[in-house]
């Protein structure tokens, strides 16, 4: 991979990693433990704060692996092997890469495990 289109997705990497920090911050209100007290809200009010919560706390677990990611990806840059699929270590379209930076294999080895 050269060195420019190394740069630019390391760019895109840091963008996202930068947005994805900014929104766990603001959506860590929604994880907050439901009072059960029923004087204050009502039963459906409780439950509609119980799914908003399961809610919240899927989104920070798939940012954090979201995050994780992009740390993988920022260190394959860093040691040279970002662009090349983990399976049959041939590149990955850049297309691909440009939609998902975090790609770890051609589309030829991601369509083989999902099917098997």
């Amino acid at each position: 991979m050269s060195d420019s289109i190394a740069a630019e997705m390391r760019e895109r990497l840091l963008e996202l990693r930068e947005e994805l920090e900014s929104v766990a911050t603001t959506g860590d209100e929604s994880s907050q433990v439901v009072e059960l007290d029923q004087a204050r809200v009502g039963r459906l009010s409780r439950m509609d704060a119980m799914q908003a919560q399961a809610m919240s706390q899927e989104s920070a677990r798939r940012r954090e692996m979201m995050l994780k990611n992009i740390a993988a990806a920022l260190e394959r840059i860093d040691t040279g092997t970002f662009g090349l699929c983990r399976s049959c270590e041939e590149p990955i379209n850049p297309k691909r890469l440009a939609f998902d930076p975090t790609a770890l294999l051609c589309i030829e080895c991601a369509q083989n495990a999902e099917q098997g």
